[in-house]
C-alpha cells in the first residue's frame, strides 16, 4: 500500500511527498527505491535519481530492469556528453544479465544516443537481439539531433524494409534531419508517407511537418500544414513565426502574433525571440523596442538570446551607438553572442573602431567564439588596412582557428551535388562554367555590375573581378539552370551568408531565366523573383 501511494506521488511530481512517505517506511524493497528513483528521473532532477543507486546497493538490494531504465535515462540527462556514468550503469547491467533484456537494452542506446556517443549506440542496435520500435527511434533521433541528417534518414528508410511500423517520435526525428539538411523533397516523401498511412497532423508531429517545411524554403506548404493543424499551441504558433521571420516576411510574422494575442495564446520566451527576429531582419526598429517592452506586461524574463536579438536589430538598422548603450544599460553581464552581434553590425556597416573594440571584448571572454576573427579580418580587408588583416591571419594561425569553407548544394532527383569556389571537381564542371560564363554576360547586358569589394583578398581589380564569378553559389545555380525542370523553383542552400555580389547577381537572374531562386543561408532565406528579393536588400 505504502509502494502504491510513493509511486502515486512521484509519477505525479510531488516528490517532497514522495521522499517524506519514504523516509518513513519501516520496510523498503526493490519496488521501493525503483518508484522514487523514477520520479526524480522522470521530473528533470537526474542527478538525484543517481544518487539513490550507492544507497541501494549498500543495504544489498540489487536493482531490477525498471531501476536499471530509469537510472539510465538519468544518466542521459545529467549532461549532453558526460557519459562516465551512462558507462558504469552499462557496466552494472552486464554485471546483474540485464544487457539481453529488450527494456534496458533500448535505455542504454538511448542513452549514448542522448549523450552523442552514437558510434556505441550503434553498436549496441546492432547487436540487439529483438529490436522494437523503441530501439529504431532511439538511434534515428540520437542521429537527427547529431546533425547526421544523411544516416538517420537512411536509418529510417531500413525500419521500412524491416516492416517496423513508424511512430509519431519516428516521424518527428525524421522531419528533423529533413529540416537540418533543408531536404524539402525527402520531406515531402515522409509526409506522404504519413497521409498514406492515415496519420493525424495531432501533437509535435503536426510542429516538426511544419518546422520541416519552412526551414526547407516552401513557407506556402508551412502555412498549410499550419492551417490544417488538429490543434495549435504555442509551438505551432513559434515554428509558424520562425519561418516567417527566416523568409523575411517580418510584418506578416508581427500580424500574425498579434492574432495570436487576440485568441489568448501566452506567448513565451521562445514566442518574443521569434517576433524580435522577425523585427531584426525586416529592420522594424520601432516595432522590435515594442515587443521588447510587451515581455513585462506576460511576465516573461529578457534572456541572454533576448538581448543578443535586440544588439542585432538596433547594428542592423545602423544606430550603433544606441547599441552600445543598450549593451551598457544591461541588467546582466554581456556574453560573448552579444559582442558578436554588435561586431556584426560593425562588419555590416563597416566601423573598423567600434568592431575591433567589439572583437576584444570578445576574446576576453571566449577566444575561440566562432566568426569572431573572420568578422575582424573582413573589417580590416574592407577598409583596405592589410597590415591589421594580415595580423588577424596570423592570430587565427597561432590559436588554431579555421575559416569554415565555403560550400553551396542543391538536391536534385533525391541527390545532393555539392560546390565550392572554383569547383572542378564535378562531372560537369565544363558546361557549369560556360553555363555562368553565358548567365554572366546576360545579365551584364541588363545592368548587372560585378562588385569587387566583396573579394576581401589583396589583388587588382581584374584579379578581383574573375575570382568572384566562381563563387560556389552562382556555380550551384548554373548547375540547377542546366538541370532542373525548366519554370521549376531553384532551391539553393549555403553554409555560410551569401555574398553581396551573389546576391546581386541572383537578383538579375531571377528576372532574366523569370523563374524563382531560393537561397538559404546560415541567416535566412532569400527569395529571388522578377529581379528582386524578399529580404529588401535589408540582410
Amino acid at each position: 500500500m505504502q509502494n502504491t501511494l510513493l509511486n502515486l506521488y512521484a509519477k505525479c511530481g510531488d516528490l517532497v511527498y514522495a521522499r517524506k512517505l519514504f523516509d518513513e517506511m519501516s520496510s523498503r524493497d526493490v519496488v521501493t527505491w525503483t518508484a522514487l528513483i523514477t520520479g526524480y528521473s522522470q521530473h528533470d532532477r537526474p542527478q538525484d535519481a543517481l544518487l539513490f543507486l550507492p544507497e541501494m546497493l549498500r543495504i544489498g538490494l540489487k536493482p531490477n530492469q525498471f531501476t536499471l531504465a530509469s537510472l539510465l535515462k538519468a544518466a542521459s540527462g545529467v549532461g549532453s556528453t558526460d557519459v562516465l556514468q551512462g558507462r558504469q550503469l552499462h557496466g552494472l547491467c552486464l554485471r546483474y544479465g540485464y544487457d539481453s533484456n529488450v527494456y534496458v537494452s533500448c535505455a542504454i542506446l538511448d542513452m549514448y544516443a542522448r549523450c552523442h556517443h552514437l558510434e556505441e549506440a550503434q553498436l549496441i542496435f546492432d547487436v540487439m537481439v529483438s529490436k522494437n520500435e523503441v530501439s529504431w527511434n532511439a538511434l534515428i533521433a540520437g542521429y537527427a539531433r547529431k546533425g547526421q541528417g544523411d544516416k538517420a534518414f537512411c536509418l529510417f528508410s531500413n525500419m521500412l524494409r524491416e516492416n517496423v511500423k513508424p511512430t509519431h517520435f519516428t516521424y518527428s526525428s525524421v522531419l528533423c534531419a529533413c529540416a537540418s539538411m533543408g531536404s524539402l523533397e525527402q520531406g515531402k516523401w515522409v509526409h506522404a508517407l504519413m497521409i498514406k498511412w492515415g496519420e493525424k497532423l495531432v501533437a509535435f508531429v503536426g510542429n516538426t511537418l511544419l518546422d520541416m517545411y519552412a526551414k526547407s524554403g516552401s513557407i506556402e506548404d508551412a502555412k498549410k500544414v499550419f492551417d490544417r493543424l488538429a490543434k495549435r499551441d504555442v509551438v505551432s504558433w513559434n515554428s509558424m513565426l520562425t519561418g516567417y521571420s527566416q523568409h523575411g516576411l517580418g510584418k506578416v510574422a508581427l500580424q500574425r502574433f498579434e492574432e495570436m494575442l487576440r485568441i489568448r495564446i501566452a506567448p513565451n520566451d521562445i514566442t518574443f525571440l521569434c517576433v524580435l527576429t522577425a523585427c531584426s531582419h525586416a529592420g522594424l526598429l520601432d516595432e522590435g523596442r515594442h515587443y521588447f517592452d510587451m515581455m513585462k506586461k506576460y511576465n516573461v524574463e529578457p534572456q541572454i538570446s533576448h538581448y543578443v536579438t535586440m544588439v542585432d536589430l538596433l547594428g542592423r538598422a545602423g544606430h550603433l551607438d544606441r547599441a552600445i548603450q543598450f549593451i551598457s544599460e544591461m541588467p546582466i553581464k554581456p556574453t560573448a553572442a552579444v559582442w558578436g552581434a554588435l561586431l556584426g553590425a560593425c562588419r555590416m556597416h563597416k566601423n573598423m573602431e567600434l568592431g575591433g573594440y567589439a572583437a576584444e571584448r570578445i576574446f576576453e571572454l571566449d577566444s575561440h567564439y566562432p566568426g569572431t576573427h573572420v568578422l575582424l579580418y573582413n573589417i580590416y580587408a574592407l577598409a583596405g588596412r592589410w597590415n591589421d588583416a594580415a595580423k588577424v591571419r596570423k592570430m587565427m594561425k597561432e590559436s588554431g582557428v579555421k575559416k569554415e569553407p565555403a560550400c553551396s548544394w542543391v538536391e536534385m532527383e533525391n541527390e545532393v551535388h555539392v560546390f565550392v569556389a572554383d569547383d572542378d571537381a564535378h562531372p560537369q564542371r565544363r558546361e557549369i562554367h560556360n553555363m555562368w560564363e553565358q548567365i554572366s554576360d546576360k545579365i551584364k547586358e541588363i545592368g548587372y555590375v560585378p562588385d569587387s569589394s566583396h573579394v576581401l583578398l589583396c589583388m587588382d581589380q581584374q584579379e578581383r573581378e574573375a575570382k568572384l564569378q566562381y563563387h560556389s553559389e552562382k556555380l550551384a545555380l548554373a548547375f540547377a539552370l542546366l538541370n532542373a525542370p525548366p519554370g521549376s523553383t531553384i532551391r539553393i542552400k549555403k553554409n555560410i551568408r551569401i555574398c553581396g555580389d551573389c546576391h546581386s547577381a541572383f537578383k538579375f537572374v531571377s528576372k532574366l531565366v523569370e523563374r524563382e531562386i531560393i537561397v538559404r543561408d546560415t541567416n535566412r532565406f532569400h527569395h529571388f523573383c522578377d529581379g528582386a528579393c524578399s529580404c529588401e536588400d535589408y540582410w
